[in-house]
C-alpha cells in the first residue's frame, strides 16, 4: 500500500498547488441580499430552527447583517410551515453553523456542511435527521475522504485541503454532489425524496491509473435535530442489518429505519447519537465505476418487524430505485 500512497502523492504534487489560496470573506453589503441568501435563511430559520449566531456562523456574516437580511425578506417564524401531508420529503443542503452531533464533538472537528442533506421529519415541520453522504470513504487501509477532522486522511497528509462542493437540485426534485479528488477519483452522491423518506446512492468513479480494492463507506444518520429520537442511549436502537432502526422515545409507533445493499456494518453511536448501515463496494479498476444504494425512511408501524417489512416494499435496492421509485 506504501507505493501505491507515494504514487498518489507524486501524481498529486504534479497537479495541485500544496498551498491553497483562503476564500475570501464575504461582503456583508446590502448587495449581498440575493436568493441563494433567501433561500438559506428561510432553511436555517424556518426548519433548522437557528439561532442569529448560527445563521451568522452558517453564512459567514455579522449577527447585524442576518437581522437586516431577515428584515429585507420578511423572514419571521409566523412563516413556520405545517408537516407535509402526502408528498415527497422535504430535503435541504444541510446550511451548517450548527453542530450535527449533540456528542462525541472531538470525533467530528470542523465537520464540513456539504455532504450533508437534512430530512425534515414528517411528524414534525421543524425537527430534521441529517445524513452524511458520504461521512467517510476507505480505500484498502487509506482514508480516501472523510467529512470532519478527526483522523488525517491521504489530503491532509499530503497537506491538500478539499474545496467545498455545494448540492445541486436536479429536475426530479433529487440533490447530487459531484466531488473530484486529487486521484482521479469522483465520489457521486445523490439523495431522492419520496413519501416519508428518501432513497439514496453513492457512486466511485476510478479515473487514475491505480486500481481501487476493499472500498467501503460510512454514512451517518445523525439524530440531534430530532427530539423523539436523540436520546443519547442505544436502547432504542436495533440492528438487523442491513437494517439500523431506532425507535421513537414517546410515540412507539414511529420508527426511523435505514439500510444499505451490501452492507458490511450495521451500528450506532449513541453519544452522537446516530444509526450507520455501511457499503462496501466492489473493486474498481481504472475506467470503472462502482455503486451502493440506500434508503432512509421514517416509518409508523407497530413492531420492528413491520417497520423493516414496510421499507423492504419499497424495493430500494433494485438499480431502478432512483429513477421509478415505488409509493409506499
Amino acid at each position: 500500500m506504501s507505493a501505491l500512497i507515494l504514487a498518489t502523492w507524486l501524481f498529486v504534487a504534479l497537479r495541485q498547488d500544496l498551498d491553497p489560496t483562503p476564500e475570501p470573506v464575504p461582503n456583508s453589503s446590502d448587495g449581498e441580499f440575493d436568493a441563494a441568501l433567501e433561500q438559506k435563511l428561510r432553511s436555517m430559520l424556518l426548519y433548522h430552527g437557528f439561532s442569529q449566531s448560527e445563521m451568522a456562523k452558517a453564512t459567514g456574516r455579522s449577527t447585524d447583517f442576518v437581522q437586516r437580511a431577515l428584515d429585507h425578506f420578511s423572514i419571521s417564524m409566523e412563516d413556520r410551515p405545517n408537516a407535509p401531508d402526502n408528498g415527497p420529503l422535504l430535503i435541504l443542503p444541510y446550511p451548517g453553523g450548527r453542530h450535527p452531533r449533540l456528542g462525541f464533538l472531538d470525533g467530528a472537528i470542523d465537520p464540513r456542511a456539504d455532504t450533508k442533506v437534512s430530512l425534515v421529519s414528517p411528524w414534525a415541520p421543524q425537527e430534521y435527521a441529517v445524513v452524511d453522504l458520504p461521512e467517510a470513504i476507505w480505500w484498502e487501509d487509506e482514508l480516501l475522504f472523510l467529512a470532519h477532522t478527526h483522523i488525517p486522511t491521504l489530503w491532509t497528509r499530503a497537506g491538500i485541503e478539499l474545496e467545498p462542493v455545494p448540492w445541486v437540485t436536479d429536475s426530479d426534485g433529487s440533490l447530487s454532489n459531484r466531488r473530484h479528488l486529487p486521484n482521479g477519483v469522483t465520489i457521486d452522491s445523490k439523495i431522492r425524496p419520496i413519501r416519508h423518506g428518501v432513497l439514496m446512492e453513492l457512486s466511485l468513479s476510478n479515473e487514475g491509473e491505480v486500481p481501487l480494492r476493499k472500498l467501503r463507506a460510512q454514512v451517518c444518520v445523525l439524530l440531534r435535530g430530532l427530539s423523539e429520537f436523540q436520546e443519547q442511549s442505544n436502547d432504542r436502537t436495533t440492528l438487523q442489518p442491513p437494517y439500523a432502526a431506532r425507535r421513537s422515545q414517546t410515540t412507539p409507533n414511529q420508527w426511523l429505519v435505514t439500510a444499505w445493499d451490501d452492507c458490511h456494518r450495521a451500528w450506532a453511536n449513541p453519544e452522537c447519537p446516530c444509526i450507520h448501515s455501511d457499503p462496501v463496494f466492489p473493486d474498481c479498476l481504472p475506467g470503472q465505476t462502482v455503486t451502493a444504494r440506500g434508503v432512509i425512511a421514517f416509518v409508523e408501524a407497530d413492531d420492528l418487524p413491520s417497520a423493516i417489512e414496510s421499507v423492504q416494499d419499497l424495493d430500494w435496492a433494485s438499480p431502478n430505485a432512483m429513477t421509478h421509485p415505488k409509493t409506499p
